[in-house]
């Protein structure tokens, strides 16, 4: 619970910002009217607990998970997480860094302004989900920030900043004295523009915490609302992360006037342990994403968070709003949309987090779930019994429950699109599962846009013969047809992207591929998960007249330029694709990867030159 001295804090912030009364936002244009004391950004009690506060659950799966290496989102499958997200009560999503791309930028104002008005599922929250977006301390990317966060009704600019010695000196090259002025009219300049304005500082767990306060001091005199203090590395155990916060809230000039905020890295397996650790020392947010998917080993995990809070309600002093039922339909939907499976024994989210083998076990639950069993399947929306779809089912019942689900807002083409696939699919299987639905969902969100469109495909495969494939596409940039033909000495599934490779004419490394069920039984939906880079070691001729080439190399190695120099190794992008036939679906996922590639080279254009310009660790 409280240390001794931090019940000063909080009778201080809670009862000044908690027991308020305050008039709803005023929205006018997309823009909020900022109120005196940034009380916009405050989060309120609910009745009956006035004794906790408000935990504000900041996702941000769509900047930092994206970070994951092989995960590259399209703006179509940032949308469609972020309506999940503002469906599942997050109260802060941060939906990119505008300044790294245009395709990023558009993300974000599109999120900002088609997600960020939405009220379904948030009516006892009261208030729309605030849009965030990152941007480095430097008036252009602030700018860049606000022009596309400033569409929603609610919206935050998060800026950041190194402070580590380690960083300063070999990263930044600049002296403390710099950082704290280049940290502070960063702020200054933010909150010119936007009236929340957030603060990292990048690697605090590793700063010296004397010169935190100094820092974290000045953007407050600046306008900071919310101060994030990231263990970007992982690198604190729950006891020293806990003792920063309570630290710094004791000794940093104006820490009343602020929301102190954690962001933990899971390197050494704690981030969990550290977001609740610092939660008992003063942290009212959390940085967190869906399934934990992030930088290196990962972030925090929302729903680990959450259930923890939910499950220990008297051991934590705050409560949240998320609406836990949604948890296990969100981790669905972004591990499909990002390619990263979630591991069997995950907690809360895992396929074995609710199944019992043992004799001892079985018996107990039987007799009273609570022996061995803390918290219900169905809290966290897993169900043992689906409702079961078929081909007679009708657009009514469909319907019904794809909204069930969480897709509640499908336009009529997009429904009669899915309507036709799940059509197709209960003619092949007999019995259509909510597994089915969120893998045929997913599949027709990731599919929805790109160059090429997979038509049809032909094999003929056989025990002792070389395999023969043919493909047809359409090249939707030219209005083409494209069809060509492979043969492949290691089975149907190479000679089909041998095939695809002649198509695109491009040199195509495949580092991963994965295949999986679905659901059960024999007529099983099959999920394929493919990685593929491209392959600078042989020419187009051999991709053509050698699709064997196609092997898969797990390590992608560094390259050595002309100066004799180690380069960053080239792009990772993932694809995944669903069907009855594994074949089908491999194709499809490797026509997925293939787009996500070309239109990574459409975005590059406006992207940065180097790496650390366009990704932020913090």
């Amino acid at each position: 619970m409280f240390a001794k001295n931090f019940s000063v804090y909080r009778s201080i912030v809670s009862n000044q910002f908690v027991n308020l009364s305050v008039k709803k936002p005023v929205v006018k244009g997309h823009r909020s009217i900022p109120f005196p004391l940034f009380l916009q950004n405050r989060y309120y009690a609910k009745p009956g607990s006035q004794d906790k506060d408000k935990l504000i659950i900041f996702d941000t799966s769509l900047r930092d998970g994206e970070q994951s290496p092989g995960v590259t989102f399209t703006v179509e499958e940032k949308l469609e997480i972020a309506r999940h997200l503002s469906n599942l009560g997050v109260d802060v999503i941060e939906a990119g860094f505008p300044i790294a791309s245009q395709g990023d930028f558009d993300a974000v104002a599109r999120i900002a302004k088609e997600v960020g008005p939405l009220m379904h599922g948030r009516e006892k929250i009261g208030k729309p989900m605030r849009i965030a977006g990152l941007a480095r301390a430097t008036n252009k990317d602030v700018k860049r920030c606000y022009e596309a966060v400033s569409l929603a009704p609610l919206h935050r600019i998060h800026t950041f900043l190194a402070t580590s010695d380690i960083h300063l000196n070999y990263k930044l090259k600049i002296s403390r004295n710099e950082c704290i002025e280049r940290a502070a009219s960063a702020v200054a300049y933010a909150k010119s523009l936007c009236d929340d304005v957030e603060f990292s500082s990048e690697d605090s767990g590793r700063s010296d915490k004397d010169f935190l306060c100094q820092v974290l001091g000045k953007v407050i005199e600046a306008g900071a609302t919310t101060l994030n203090i990231p263990d970007t590395v992982g690198y604190t155990s729950p006891e020293e992360y806990g003792a920063l916060i309570k630290y710094l809230i004791e000794h940093t000039p104006g820490s009343h006037k602020v929301i102190w905020s954690t962001h933990c890295h899971n390197d050494l397996g704690l981030a969990t342990a550290n977001t609740l650790s610092g939660i008992t020392n003063g942290a009212r947010q959390v940085e967190v994403t869906i399934n934990g998917i992030g930088e290196r080993a990962g972030n925090t995990s929302l729903e680990e968070v959450v259930m923890n809070i939910h499950t220990h309600p008297s051991s934590y002093p705050v409560y949240h709003t998320i609406n836990t039922p949604l948890i296990y339909r969100t981790s669905t939907l972004v591990s499909s949309l990002s390619g990263m499976v979630v591991q069997p024994n995950k907690a809360i989210v895992g396929v074995n987090a609710f199944l019992h083998e043992s004799g001892i076990h079985q018996d107990g639950v039987l007799k009273h779930k609570q022996t061995y069993e803390i918290i219900r399947p169905e809290d966290v929306g897993v169900f043992n019994v689906n409702l079961v779809l078929g081909k007679l089912s009708g657009r009514n019942a469909f319907r019904s429950r794809l909204e069930q689900l969480g897709y509640f807002d499908m336009n009529e083409d997009d429904f009669n699109k899915a309507f036709d696939r799940f059509k197709a699919l209960a003619d092949a299987k007999k019995r259509v599962t909510d597994h089915d639905l969120l893998a045929l969902i997913s599949d027709q969100v990731s599919s929805g846009s790109g160059r090429f469109d997979l038509q049809t495909i032909q094999v003929v495969s056989g025990t002792r013969d070389m395999v023969t494939a043919t493909a047809k596409m359409i090249d939707l940039s030219q209005n083409k047809e494209l069809i060509a033909a492979a043969v492949g000495r290691n089975g149907p599934i190479m000679a089909v992207f041998g095939a695809i490779q002649q198509l695109v004419h491009r040199k195509i490394r495949l580092l991963d591929y994965e295949v999986r069920a679905v659901s059960e039984g024999m007529d099983a939906l099959g999920k394929v998960v493919v990685k593929i880079t491209e392959d600078d070691d042989y020419s187009s001729a051999e991709a053509d007249s050698n699709p064997e080439k196609l092997v898969i190399d797990r390590a992608v190695k560094p390259v050595i330029d002309s100066r004799g120099k180690t380069k960053l190794s080239k792009s990772v992008y993932h694809g995944h694709g669903t069907d009855v036939d594994i074949v089908m679906a491999s194709a499809k996922a490797y026509v997925n990867a293939i787009n996500r590639l070309f239109q990574s080279e459409i975005n590059e254009t406006s992207r940065r030159s180097s790496l650390e310009e366009r990704v932020a660790n913090i």
